[in-house]
């Protein structure tokens, strides 16, 4: 029996209905589960829910930036192995989409407003980085990871300790990541010129400002 390979409309048609999905869907998670479904609920003031709740919005949109980050560089990427890791890693980056929309709703929080913003500017600059080249899109990767290890071990600093549920959602997704920024430097993934680095730091806290209120 032959594969089936798809044309760039068909790719196109895909990622079209992922984002859909991504932003106004249900994720569909892969076979892990959500890692706090286990624990209980912690008690806190008012304050401290408010706070917690508005750092998971935004790894929560952090989350649907990965999405269309891997999903543009999918698209664009010129071997199928370098296609193959994007799409496998945008799999597992679904699972913590889904983890960070379920903390959200058990604190009675909104998702952004902003989200589709985001989705469309990360989808171009995945895009872009898969058209310089794999080597370079899978540098794009590791450097992306490398900022979300950072930034998640910012979050968990501020967390309650109490707060368990958050806590281990936020630790599987450190760990997840890191996994993710090995296999792309492992594979070939190149340094990034310092000022893409920087650029890519000063997006990240514009994001991070404008979607802990919006």
């Amino acid at each position: 029996m032959s594969t089936r390979r798809f044309t760039p409309i068909d790719h196109l048609l895909i990622n079209v209905d992922h984002a859909l999905r991504t932003l106004f869907g249900r994720p569909q998670t892969t076979e892990r589960p959500n890692p706090a479904t286990e624990l209980d609920e912690a008690e806190l003031t008012e304050e401290q829910r408010r706070h917690v709740a508005r750092l998971m919005r935004i790894n929560h949109t952090g989350e649907v930036c990965a999405q269309a980050l891997y999903q543009g560089q999918a698209l664009t990427a010129k071997l199928p192995d370098t296609r193959q890791r994007m799409e496998r890693s945008a799999r597992e980056e679904n699972d913590h989409l889904a983890w960070c929309a379920s903390r959200l709703e058990d604190l009675g929080d909104r998702k952004s407003l902003l989200n589709p913003l985001w989705y469309a500017g990360s989808f171009a600059m995945g895009a872009a980085a898969g058209l310089a080249g794999d080597k370079w899109s899978l540098g794009f990767v590791v450097e992306t990871e490398r900022q979300v290890e950072n930034h998640l071990d910012e979050h968990l600093e501020q967390i309650p300790s109490a707060d368990q549920k958050t806590r281990t959602i936020l630790e599987q997704m450190k760990a997840d990541e890191v996994h993710h920024a090995q296999i792309a430097h492992a594979a070939g993934g190149a340094e990034l010129p310092a000022p893409i680095r920087s650029a890519m730091r000063l997006t990240s806290k514009v994001m991070t400002r404008t979607v802990y209120w919006v």
